[in-house]
């Protein structure tokens, strides 16, 4: 197991800035996800890690080494490092347990050693040793990216840096896929880099999530303590639906159209913007003659749960909330919305984002 260490780097394209002074610490045997949109750096890192590119500036140090440093780069051969692309990129013309071979350091690529082994990566990546004599095009998307995967195992790697390798695949493949990769670097206690632009999958691939903004970290931390109280507003909308409200924050309670809802500790006091996640509110259908706090306007069946969109009682702007779809409101219903938990609060200067339209790739 090795941990991985990114300090200070920098890389620029021409006169475009890629990479602007970024640190990242990967703990021995843990995963972290890198989580941004198109064009914010991701892979340019993956790629300075991996020894393709070189950095302008900073270091990147894997256990006791430093593979780069200054205008040093240790080739990407003497790396020991696994990296899985986006479309796995097997060799078509080869067997399946040709292809996991070729990742065999050359000592270990006698037939009866190399087929021991092959069948062993395959088991690793959940699929039968009987794929050893199938070519890629007879397998899935999902299969050729265990394949992928055990073939980058095959050297031992010590660390896997994974490029965005399930956005290819359709929505049931890539859940089951991923989980599979997953428990697949931890049963091997692989440090390992996820790089994706999907929020769901930092969140439940890692022990850490980093999001990433114009070539910077914005936030690196815990996936629940990231989605749960964000550093800003960027990535409190990056990583999922939010419920913003105005608000007046005095000794941790904050005053807005929901009544009086508790805050963070530490939260800035006086006008503020007010973060919640839609699951944190409750509705409740409730008679006319009771108090509401609005009435549904629209009903967004998603399968498992609906997303509410609520007309507040008095200015404020609509919300939506996310519940189960059994015995959902239906449009016209008056609710009352309980919240649970704290809200997270932003600094009034914060609302310009809201009021500019920023929004997540």
């Amino acid at each position: 197991m090795t941990r991985l260490v990114v300090k200070d780097v920098s890389k620029k394209f021409g006169s475009t800035r890629v990479l602007g002074g970024i640190s990242l610490d990967v703990p021995n045997g843990t995963a972290t996800a890198v989580v941004g949109s198109s064009g914010c750096g991701k892979t340019t890192l993956l790629r300075v890690i991996a020894g393709f590119e070189c950095p302008d500036a900073g270091s990147v140090a894997i256990g006791t080494e430093t593979v780069a440093r200054d205008k040093f780069s240790m080739p990407p051969q003497r790396r020991n490092i696994g990296y899985v692309a986006q479309d796995g990129a097997l060799f078509p013309h080869l067997t399946v347990g040709q292809n996991i071979a070729y990742g065999l350091r050359k000592g270990l690529r006698g037939r009866g050693a190399s087929i021991g082994r092959v069948a062993e990566l395959l088991e690793m990546v959940s699929l039968d040793p009987s794929y050893a004599d199938r070519r890629p095009h007879q397998l899935s998307g999902g299969q050729q990216q265990r394949v992928a995967l055990a073939r980058a195992l095959a050297r031992k790697p010590d660390v896997m840096l994974l490029d965005e390798p399930f956005s290819a695949l359709d929505a049931g493949l890539r859940a089951t896929t991923r989980q599979a990769v997953a428990e697949t670097l931890r049963a091997a206690g692989m440090t390992s880099i996820l790089v994706t632009h999907d929020q769901e999958e930092a969140l439940c691939f890692a022990e850490q999530v980093a999001v990433m903004r114009e070539g910077r970290f914005t936030q690196v931390g815990a996936p629940e303590r990231v989605y749960a109280a964000p550093a800003d507003l960027f990535t409190a909308r990056f990583l999922g639906d939010c419920v913003l409200l105005d608000a007046v924050v005095e000794a941790d309670i904050a005053k807005c159209a929901l009544g009086r809802v508790p805050v963070q500790p530490g939260a800035p006091s006086g006008e503020v913007t007010l973060m919640l996640r839609p699951e944190q509110l409750v509705a409740h259908v409730v008679p006319d003659s009771e108090p509401s706090s609005g009435v549904v306007r629209d009903v967004e069946f998603r399968g498992a749960d609906v997303m509410l969109t609520i007309a507040l009682d008095g200015d404020a702007e609509p919300v939506r909330v996310r519940r189960a779809s059994v015995a959902a409101p239906a449009c016209g219903q008056r609710v009352r919305l309980d919240v649970l938990g704290a809200a997270v609060a932003y600094e009034r200067p914060l609302h310009t984002e809201r009021a500019a339209g920023i929004e997540p790739a």
